[in-house]
């Protein structure tokens, strides 16, 4: 659909790299309109994992991820919807971070869920990801969701200890589901943070079991409003042959759109319809502050949140690509941060057998980056998982 769309603004955030110096090398493969979580559904075809590239690297920010994980670049921007930096992130080794809702600029970003997507940073370690968020922060007029409020720097509390901090473990982040390599690695990085003075409490997040399909209702809902725009009038591809407007209309959406798009394109438009509305989008949004509510009792009792990223690591290059519902399961853990506009951050803490990264998810309460970029960064000196690359490569 915008094969050969050139932007003619910058975004805000890539004014704000712009400004402090930082040249952009170029824009990486991802999932189209980021509707995907292996990087597959990209009209130039998949990304591969630097670590096997028989094996996916995440997405939908999965050329970002690798990129990175490769060394082809110090640092990357992504967005995540519903964990389209952490999840790559973690599937290719290494830190990503979503942003509290509205920190950052949506400016210039093409939209899937207005009420989801935000833009973070990804690079090797969490302390490269504080530099990034000092530039990409600040109040942008242009975004009706940035919020109005001091910068901060991110990098200030990253040598403080972490005696004292209190760790949330979900009991639902560790049942029935979750890999058994994926378990252990999260379990050794616990005692690493026990290790460091921090101390654990077992929390509940009850509503976190509803997050996907509330999810797969409230995104695509938003997806077919905001991709109503790409009708081959304003801008992007246009059928070259059509008889007329509304044909014009059709056969552009049927060309210019991919199979997934397509799928959640059709569902948004199902569930806002007349006489489904009630039943699944407002649901959906009563749910939503359910799950929002179980984090702010969890906030009560602990600091931060940690669990696994992902239920496992990559898997195989077309082996979920029948199954979208097997697909979606990917997010999992990283939706219920989205759902309650959280900030939440991704780092590698091991390999499986295979030899493929396995990610660690903290989870802040709002706008606590600085928090949780201290306890990943005193992970990250006692651990060396973040300073792994693939082999071969370079």
């Amino acid at each position: 659909m915008l094969h050969n769309f050139v932007a003619p603004y910058d975004a805000h955030v890539i004014q704000q790299f712009k400004a402090a110096g930082m040249p952009s090398l170029g824009k990486t493969n991802m999932d189209e309109f980021a509707m995907g979580s292996s990087n597959e559904t990209s009209y130039f075809g998949p990304v591969k994992n630097p670590w096997n590239p028989a094996y996916v690297p995440g997405g939908s920010s999965g050329g970002a991820a690798a990129c990175v994980a490769a060394r082809m670049a110090p640092a990357a921007t992504g967005t995540d919807t519903g964990g389209s930096i952490r999840q790559p992130a973690a599937l290719c080794g290494i830190t990503g971070l979503k942003p509290t809702y509205g920190l950052v600029s949506r400016y210039g970003m093409i939209a899937f869920a207005s009420s989801l997507d935000q833009a973070g940073p990804m690079a090797p370690s969490a302390e490269d990801c504080a530099l990034l968020l000092n530039v990409m922060t600040g109040f942008d007029a242009r975004d009706s969701t940035c919020l109005d409020r001091a910068k901060e720097d991110y990098t200030r509390d990253l040598d403080k200890p972490l005696a004292g901090l209190r760790v949330g473990l979900p009991k639902e982040f560790f049942a029935e589901g979750l890999n058994n390599e994926v378990a252990a690695a999260v379990e050794t990085a616990v005692a690493e943070l026990k290790k460091l003075g921090a101390t654990t409490i077992e929390i509940s997040l009850a509503n976190s079991k509803l997050a996907i399909p509330v999810y797969y209702v409230l995104a695509p809902a938003e997806a077919s409003s905001n991709l109503s725009r790409f009708d081959g009038v304003r801008y992007g591809y246009r059928a070259p042959e059509y008889g007329n407007l509304d044909d014009m209309y059709c056969k552009t959406r049927a060309q210019g759109f991919g199979a997934e798009v397509k799928r959640r394109i059709l569902i948004g438009a199902y569930v806002l319809s007349h006489g489904y509305y009630d039943a699944y989008y407002l649901q959906a949004q009563k749910i939503r502050r359910l799950i929002a509510d179980d984090f702010r009792e969890a906030f009560k009792t602990c600091d931060v949140i940690l669990g696994p990223t992902a239920p496992g690591t990559a898997f195989k290059l077309g082996e979920k690509s029948d199954d979208p519902v097997e697909m979606y399961l990917n997010d999992l853990y990283t939706i219920p941060a989205n759902l309650a506009g959280l900030p939440g951050m991704s780092l590698p803490c091991g390999f499986d057998s295979k030899g493929l990264p396995i990610g660690l998810q903290l989870v802040g309460d709002y706008f606590s980056e600085a928090k949780m970029l201290n306890v990943a960064h005193q992970y990250q000196q006692v651990t060396s998982w973040h300073s792994r690359q693939p082999e071969g490569l370079l």
